[in-house]
């Protein structure tokens, strides 16, 4: 019986597609409980009530109360919003500080190229909680500092990103026909360098976007992120542990809605990666 030979360079699947998938459910329950609780919480996240301290879950209250009688669920649907908005900010600033940055390094004489990523270095030095707790006992602890800070601590990393995809990029045929025809500096890098390494920085940003979740939760919890009474899942955390030996639920709900929004954002940069990387996938 004769073999049947592939076509050389076939694609003949891709990974990931679970990983992806299961990112996204995550992310979705994380996303659908933020915008659940713009319209309707089952109680009030804010309110204090003394007449339902620390209850257990119910029907009334299906996660149960924290010490101050407030609604555990209600409040880890608000949280939610913080997280997300934090997480979108910060991304943000990141992208806007660390991506120009990157590409104007890879596209730069080796000299300058060196200083730039010589100084960006020096940044990473000083990780983004690091550098959101300093802002946090200069400019005062809230969620504005934190997002920027985190924005800052985070620009870095798409700076690396950046750069390495536009050295490879700037060594494309296209990219030299297009700087031999006189083609400005500006549009070779967005109509050239800045598509071609879309889907790297897509990938950094979801992973980025897990990364100032727990940022934001460990901030809250030492007291430098979220005010009260704004509900924040770091900071339900903190509540939570002076009764962890009375209430140990109080801890846990916080505790699997990070663990959820971080795992999310990490399954889906990988399953990303893998979609979005050609060395990814499987050819025969």
């Amino acid at each position: 019986m004769t073999a049947i030979k592939p076509r050389p360079g076939r694609v003949v699947g891709r990974g990931g597609g679970a990983t992806l998938w299961a990112g996204v459910v995550l992310i979705g329950l994380v996303v659908l409980a933020a915008v659940v609780s713009v319209w309707w919480t089952p109680f009030d996240p804010e309110g204090v009530f003394s007449d339902s301290i620390l209850l257990p879950p119910g029907s009334e209250h299906l996660l149960g109360t924290d010490s101050f009688g407030r609604d555990v669920f209600s409040s880890l649907l608000r949280g939610a919003q913080i997280s997300l908005l934090v997480g979108t900010v910060a991304v943000g600033i990141a992208a806007v500080l660390g991506v120009p940055f990157g590409i104007v390094a890879g596209m730069s004489p080796g000299r300058l190229d060196t200083f730039m990523m010589r100084s960006n270095d020096i940044s990473l030095a000083f990780p983004a909680l690091l550098l959101a707790i300093i802002f946090g006992a200069i400019f005062g602890a809230g969620t504005v500092t934190a997002m920027v800070a985190l924005g800052i601590g985070t620009a870095p990393a798409f700076a690396l990103i950046a750069r390495s995809g536009t050295r490879q990029i700037m060594s494309r045929e296209y990219v030299q026909a297009a700087r031999a025809s006189g083609k400005s500096g500006l549009f070779i890098g967005a109509r050239h360098v800045l598509p071609n390494i879309s889907g790297m920085l897509i990938v950094q940003a979801s992973v980025s976007f897990g990364i100032a979740v727990l940022a934001e939760a460990a901030l809250s919890y030492l007291g430098l992120g979220t005010p009260p009474p704004t509900p924040s899942w770091g900071r339900m955390l903190q509540d939570a542990q002076g009764y962890l030996f009375i209430e140990p639920l109080l801890i846990v709900w916080p505790g699997i809605a990070i663990a959820s929004a971080v795992l999310g954002f990490n399954l889906l940069g990988d399953g990303l990666r893998d979609r979005l990387d050609p060395r990814m996938q499987v050819k025969r």
